[in-house]
């Protein structure tokens, strides 16, 4: 039975440091979402699976091999989200929030896909996503990048390098994917099983193929910025003439064509060479057709999202250490237990972090309260109780310090430990 006392495989428990980075992340990307407008949500973790089946696509590897899906008791079809964005259009749609754009949203939280786990990847997973939906022209595109691209910087990850590129719109796709077909047709029998499954429902998903014999094939494929209409290319052209005025460095990319089948125009990935073959740390793009093929109205979309465990490993600027006590309440006997607890409860409700020892030996207590690092510790005896004063020693102190130990009424202990929090 022990061996089910550990955590499932590809997923862990965040504790500590750890997951003090990650709440450190997370304020980070909610203080630029402020910044940018972008208003909070938070969706269920487990959806009806058309919500994924019918926007990712059935050839998509998320929903063939990745997705958690159950039946519940009710016989319903239910799955664990593996991404953020279909949750979230859903949910504009649920909510009749499609009445009243644009809408900008920001989601923080777990997914969920069964993937063979390694660094930086879980099967349990954190994400923040975030979601511009109604604006159709590139300036959304140019935002949504932007907002990624402070992100990192705020966190102080500064090797990345963005990869660009351009779907176009379902015209230029068409013409595209007649040539990819016609291409990759002469060269099957260099394929791998799972592209001669996409071969006949989304060729574009050989492009994006870790298989090497793929990449191989891929590698001399006919290039989508050939086939692009004249509104495409110009939608590239403005995206690509603003991220340079914004002086936001990128890379063409013309084999980056993102994982879902919603996606069109502008896409994107952050990558970086810092965590071996998982190098991506950020993507998306834009997919206005996505709610229409959920089944609401035609909506002009573009968002993306980057994995917390990912940011976490390469975020060194972010330090974070165990809270420290200002103080510590020493009790000498069981009479002077409710008085501590009494003087710890008003400290806490001041906002003022104080720990009470429990009672025994003073000397030890008083070496505890070293190693915990608190500035202060107080001393509550029987003497002190009956001249309603309490001992204070400031450890921080000098030998020779006025301060080294003072007795003060509750309200000067107040004072003291609460004016430089304040401060």
């Amino acid at each position: 039975m022990m061996d089910k006392m550990q955590p499932v495989r590809g997923t862990r428990d965040l504790r500590d440091d750890v997951l003090r980075r990650y709440r450190a992340i997370q304020a980070i990307a909610d203080e630029k979402a402020r910044v940018y407008g972008y208003n909070p949500i938070e969706t269920p973790i487990f959806e009806y699976t058309s919500v994924f089946t019918k926007p990712l696509g059935e050839t998509s590897d998320i929903v063939g091999k990745e997705m958690y899906t159950f039946s519940d008791r009710g016989g319903e079809s239910i799955t664990l989200r593996p991404e953020g964005t279909a949750p979230v259009v859903r949910a504009m749609m649920s909510e009749g929030l499609t009445q009243t754009l644009p809408q900008r949203r920001i989601l923080q939280g777990p997914m969920f896909r069964y993937e063979r786990p390694q660094k930086g990847r879980y099967r349990q997973f954190y994400q923040i996503s975030i979601e511009c939906l109604g604006v159709k022209t590139y300036h959304a595109d140019v935002e949504v990048i932007a907002f990624a691209y402070d992100v990192l910087m705020a966190l102080g990850i500064q090797d990345v390098v963005l990869h660009l590129n351009t779907l176009g719109d379902m015209e230029s796709r068409k013409a595209y994917r007649a040539a990819l077909v016609s291409y990759f047709e002469a060269h099957r029998a260099l394929l791998s099983e799972d592209s001669l499954v996409r071969l006949e429902k989304n060729p574009l998903r050989i492009l994006d193929s870790k298989d090497p014999r793929d990449q191989v094939v891929s590698a001399e494929a006919p290039k989508l910025t050939d086939y692009l209409n004249v509104e495409s290319a110009q939608f590239f052209d403005s995206v690509c003439k603003a991220l340079a005025a914004l002086q936001i460095p990128y890379k063409l990319d013309s084999t980056l064509v993102r994982g879902m089948d919603y996606y069109c125009h502008t896409v994107f990935e952050f990558k970086t060479a810092n965590l071996g073959a998982q190098d991506t740390i950020l993507g998306g793009g834009r997919y206005d057709g996505l709610m229409e093929q959920m089944g609401g109205p035609s909506m002009p979309a573009v968002g993306w999202a980057c994995g917390m465990d990912r940011l976490e490993l390469l975020a060194e600027s972010i330090t974070v250490s165990e809270a420290v006590p200002i103080a510590c309440i020493l009790p000498f006997g069981e009479a002077e237990e409710l008085p501590a607890l009494a003087l710890a409860h008003k400290l806490r409700k001041a906002n003022c972090y104080v720990d009470v020892l429990p009672i025994g030996n003073i000397g030890k207590r008083l070496k505890q309260v070293a190693k915990k690092g608190a500035t202060y510790a107080i001393l509550i005896g029987e003497d002190e109780i009956k001249a309603r004063i309490y001992k204070v020693k400031n450890l921080a102190a000098t030998e020779d310090a006025t301060d080294k130990e003072q007795c003060l009424t509750e309200e000067q202990v107040l004072v003291l430990l609460i004016t430089p929090i304040r401060d």
